[in-house]
């Protein structure tokens, strides 16, 4: 069993970093009263998180390369741990969504580096089995974490979501320093920290610009520099990786059309099945009167299909196109946002459960498959890029979904601190319309560059027939 341990160490703070996506979203509204917060500090307290993770994945990743992947690690499971410590210490809104972001921070070295150990660790057999295992806590932790928010929160309190990693942390930490060996380095390897600057300005100015733009008007100066100051950082990201000689992200790869549909599919999945999450819980709890642990059983039939399609789905779609599991998975997650619609003034928690039944089936089918597809979709030595890129756009999508979906909601039905039901479901209807044409536009048209792509490869390889 001995063997084993380090799977058991990568899989704890796999399942730490991942449950702490979802397991704040049935907790937002006793955030809300607790802190004296409205819609924009609820989007943050889930925004912050995302947006550290998918803005520093990528650089991360280098930097373990470079330095090792056990230190990195390790370092990013005591910062995930002190941070923890922190949004559970928080007294106001400001500081909790601070400590997620160093949450965040700590969660994305985690992440780019699990993986690595695992492949440094394992080989043959034994390296397919922890794959597997990995994946499947990977896939988990969504369900695992509204329930586990649910329960916390119920017995509890909100700060216990946060408390509750602490014990586990060192547990994870302890394990990890003693059954990880050094990794292998690449001194010479560089970091490509202009990138991650610029990156990261352009992830946070959007997605602050579109939250505040909601919340003030689209005639806010705040809104427009942030905006503004977004566009500038991309077309300085574009400058920087086009001109480094060891670029974040090589913008060569967007040229791939598998790649690109890929990325496409991984940003529609996660902003249509994942970002109204938050507006549902308070639906849930503010307008219905469920307590927290029945907020997050009523949410479980999201993840409770996603496990059991994804199960299936890698023994029957094994050898099923891309266009097919990942473009129209994520179309299937669109047509199940739009069944959330079916949400009125008289509904009880059962409404939701045709949706997100229909949504874990599409996410079922898609997830298995996203990294798969990006990484075959590129040369070997750049399939750790590929795989990196892949969760930065679920990440991305996410966070951008989360403002773009509470900024529809509050245009849409007023102040959230004064809402009857009707305006409430009337907001939430088109945050969960939006959520539904995103996923099924970006579903599509990267269905179109999925099957491109595959038959534009399978032209190339064809010999051709000489005639003498």
């Amino acid at each position: 069993m001995r063997k084993w341990l380090p799977l058991f160490a990568a899989c704890l703070g796999t399942l730490m970093l991942l449950i702490d996506v979802t397991i704040v979203n049935v907790a937002l509204p006793d955030m809300a009263a607790d802190l004296d917060t409205g819609l924009s500090g609820l989007q943050w307290i889930v925004d912050g998180y995302a947006l550290a993770l998918a803005a520093l994945l990528l650089v991360l990743g280098s930097l373990a390369d470079r330095i090792g992947a056990k230190p990195v690690y390790l370092a990013g499971l005591g910062l995930f741990t002190i941070a923890s410590l922190a949004c559970g210490l928080a007294g106001d809104a400001p500081v909790l969504v601070a400590a997620r972001v160093f949450q965040g921070i700590g969660g994305a070295a985690m992440f780019a580096t699990t993986l690595s150990l695992l492949h440094a660790t394992y080989t043959g057999r034994d390296r397919g089995i922890a794959f597997g295992t990995w994946g499947a806590v990977a896939g988990a932790a969504a369900g695992l974490g509204v329930v586990l928010g649910g329960v916390l929160t119920d017995l509890l309190s909100w700060r216990w979501i946060f408390f509750v990693n602490l014990p586990i942390a060192a547990v994870t930490i302890t394990l990890s320093a003693m059954v990880f060996q050094a990794s292998r380095r690449q001194p010479g390897r560089t970091v490509d920290v202009p990138g991650m600057l610029a990156f990261t300005v352009v992830a946070t100015g959007v997605t602050f610009g579109i939250i505040r733009g909601g919340e003030h008007g689209w005639s806010d100066g705040g809104a427009l520099l942030a905006l503004a100051a977004g566009a500038l950082a991309a077309v300085s990201f574009i400058v920087i990786e086009s001109r480094s000689a060891a670029p974040m992200f090589p913008l060569a790869l967007l040229r791939n059309g598998m790649f690109g549909g890929t990325l496409l599919s991984a940003s529609g999945q996660a902003f249509a099945a994942f970002a109204a999450a938050p507006l549902l819980s308070l639906w849930l709890q503010q307008q219905l009167g469920l307590s927290p642990l029945r907020a997050g059983l009523a949410m479980l039939p999201l993840a409770v299909a996603a496990f059991l399609t994804s199960g299936l789905a890698g023994r029957v779609l094994h050898d099923v196109s891309a266009e097919w599991t990942v473009g129209a998975g994520v179309i299937a997650i669109g047509a199940g946002s739009g069944l959330l619609t079916l949400i009125d003034a008289g509904s009880s928690w059962t409404a939701i459960v045709p949706g997100f039944v229909v949504i874990g089936i599409g996410v079922g089918i898609s997830a298995p498959a996203l990294v798969s597809t990006g990484m075959a979709a590129v040369a070997p030595q750049q399939s750790g890029t590929a795989a990196g890129a892949v969760n930065t756009a679920r990440q991305l999508g996410l966070a951008l979904g989360v403002a773009v979906l509470g900024t529809v909601f509050r245009n849409t039905a007023g102040d959230e601190r004064r809402l009857a039901t009707a305006d409430f479901v009337h907001g939430l209807d088109a945050a969960v319309t939006v959520a539904g044409a995103v996923g099924v536009i970006f579903g599509a048209v990267a269905f179109v560059l999925l099957r491109r792509a595959r038959t534009a490869s399978a032209t190339a390889t064809e010999s051709p027939v000489l005639v003498a």
